[in-house]
């Protein structure tokens, strides 16, 4: 039976599905944008409320997401076939509601209806589903309450709702992402947005548990004053948290002036660390501002401090303590106000002992230690980064490689990296160069890190092995790239939500370690 649909309210239809189209831009928030599109629909036709709910797969449930026109507002959820709204989700088919009260489906879960507003009011309900190869995947309902009316005459706004609904499917399938993501990072005691316990810093690739409190002993110390000590085997990239310390300081706006003390013959420290006048020695042919000048108002980082003579680390121990100094060959005192980070991987406590190291300075620089475990030591952080020391000298060199093989991962995995971070920089600049395809396989890998057990050419699998070790790499690669959402990996896959669970369970791949956003960094200890 053909329908004849008023033309004002054809008129108004479009001009609300022309007003959503603005309001679904891309402007900021999705949230934002939902909430106004949810607010025109009730302004422009008189609804009494309007709300989203999204389905989410691991709970199987509906919650409440973004909602309009309500002072009384609850944290519910739906079961699939619970209520009108839950029925709506499990069938995928659109449900009106003439008269509230009358309705026996009706449960009145979320904004506590009074009776009067149940005797007055009707209700529509429709899915809100995302067309795929494999078929319609639900996503959520749309729903508003509205003047409750005969059946016939509230079945244009049902059909409008339709097409709203199919408008918001991609907003409604990036919230039912960010819910997932957002609980993976949960899972991992990473606070969502943040780089973990609360403290991220944009240079620094951190999913370990280690790694999570060297970044919040940075964010402890970076705001104060005091001195600092990185301590760590080499390679583990002191210099880069040096940097961050530095950027979450007061003194972010001014110099920071980096010396490597053992990068420079010992009768040449001194003369950098503190400057010289003209004629000081052979060679002075100009007045020269040392390190402490420059970096005066700002940070000073001196790296491998262990490595100074006893005499300079006397002078290191004037300046931190008078914050003052003198030139060589020079009796002018300059007054400096630095703030002092030092770092070594050497064993200070042995040189006490030794006798050359200094009593005074060891105690004026052990401030503030933080101690960099040894990437064999957090292990969690190889995959990520990998990752960026992938994504960074793909990008330089020019080269389409996009990911990492699940048995070449395997192999960085099993590593003990004795160069910690800068080996694993060095040897993935080695195999984004030789690769000459899209994957890193365990053949571009150095020869150090391959064995025969675990190479990507191993002839003695059966066939069912063969193909169980490429469902898993298809699983991880996935998984990877959604950054551990197993939703947005079954989409990726083309394939139902529920097989991808069944096999991540299967082959017992953790998908929570895949949940650290790959923004594009420097590679942390490059």
């Amino acid at each position: 039976m053909t329908r004849t649909i008023p033309t004002d309210a054809l008129v108004g239809y479009f001009a609300t599905l022309k007003q959503v189209t603005r309001e679904m831009a891309p402007r900021g928030a999705m949230q934002t944008g939902l909430k106004a599109l949810l607010r025109t629909l009730c302004e422009n036709h008189g609804y009494k409320r309007a709300l989203l709910t999204i389905f989410d797969p691991e709970t199987n449930s509906l919650r409440l997401s973004v909602t309009h026109g309500s002072q009384k507002y609850a944290q519910v959820s739906y079961t699939p076939g619970q209520g009108v709204t839950g029925k709506v989700m499990d069938s995928g088919k659109p449900v009106v509601v003439p008269v509230m009260k009358d309705h026996e489906s009706f449960l009145n879960l979320a904004f506590g209806r009074t009776k009067e507003e149940m005797a007055r009011l009707g209700f529509i309900c429709v899915p809100v589903m995302n067309e795929a190869e494999g078929g319609k995947e639900i996503l959520g309902t749309l729903s508003v309450d509205l003047p409750a009316g005969p059946e016939e005459e509230l079945l244009p706004d049902l059909n409008f709702l339709e097409v709203v609904a199919a408008m918001v499917a991609k907003e409604a399938a990036s919230l039912q992402e960010e819910m997932a993501l957002q609980r993976h990072l949960l899972a991992q005691g990473m606070t969502p947005g943040g780089g973990g316990d609360g403290y991220a810093h944009p240079n620094i690739v951190a999913a370990s548990k280690p790694m999570r409190m060297v970044l919040q002993q940075v964010s402890q110390v970076g705001p104060s004053r005091a001195t600092v000590l990185l301590r760590g085997e080499s390679g583990t990239g002191k210099e880069l948290l040096a940097e961050a310390i530095h950027s979450v300081s007061p003194r972010t706006g001014k110099p920071l002036i980096k010396l490597n003390c053992a990068a420079l013959p010992a009768d040449l420290v001194e003369s950098e660390l503190f400057g010289h006048q003209k004629g000081a020695f052979t060679g002075a042919v100009a007045n020269k501002k040392g390190m402490f000048e420059l970096a005066h108002g700002g940070t000073l980082f001196l790296d491998e401090i262990g490595e100074l003579s006893l005499d300079a680390q006397a002078k290191v121990l004037r300046a931190v303590q008078e914050r003052e100094i003198q030139r060589l060959g020079s009796e002018q005192v300059i007054n400096v106000d630095v703030r002092l980070i030092c770092a070594t991987n050497r064993s200070l406590e042995k040189m006490l002992e030794d006798g050359t190291f200094r009593e005074d300075l060891f105690y004026r620089i052990n401030v503030f230690p933080i101690f960099i475990p040894p990437l064999r030591e957090r292990r969690q952080d190889i995959l990520p980064l990998a990752e960026h020391f992938m994504d960074h000298f793909a990008g330089e060199y020019g080269k389409s490689v996009k990911r990492i093989s699940t048995p070449a991962i395997d192999l960085l995995a099993q590593y003990h990296w004795p160069g910690n971070v800068r080996e694993l920089g060095n040897c993935m600049e080695r195999a984004v160069l030789v690769c000459d395809e899209e994957v890193i396989r365990t053949y571009h890998l150095p020869p150090s890190l391959q064995t025969a057990e675990s190479s990507a050419t191993d002839t003695s699998l059966s066939f069912g092995e063969a193909v169980a070790r490429f469902e898993q790499e298809l699983l991880v690669d996935a998984l990877k790239k959604s950054r551990g959402n197993m939703l947005q990996a079954a989409r990726d896959l083309k394939a139902s939500y529920r097989i991808v669970n069944y096999k991540v369970k299967k082959y017992r791949i953790d998908s929570r370690k895949y949940a650290v956003a790959r923004a594009k960094k420097r590679p942390y200890g490059q």
